[in-house]
């Protein structure tokens, strides 16, 4: 699930970098997002 999160952000954030779009604000903001959903998704992988 967390991961399936984090492809949807990272497809934002591209989709919103590529087209240029004037609320960089908020697509950097799904991108920090994404990155914090990857980073937890792989500290619980490596406790299990």
């Amino acid at each position: 699930m967390l991961e399936t999160i984090a492809i949807i952000l990272i497809a934002l954030w591209l989709l919103g970098f590529v087209t240029s779009y004037t609320m960089s604000g908020l697509i950097h903001i799904l991108l920090v997002i994404a990155i914090v959903v990857i980073l937890v998704r792989v500290i619980q992988g490596r406790r299990l």
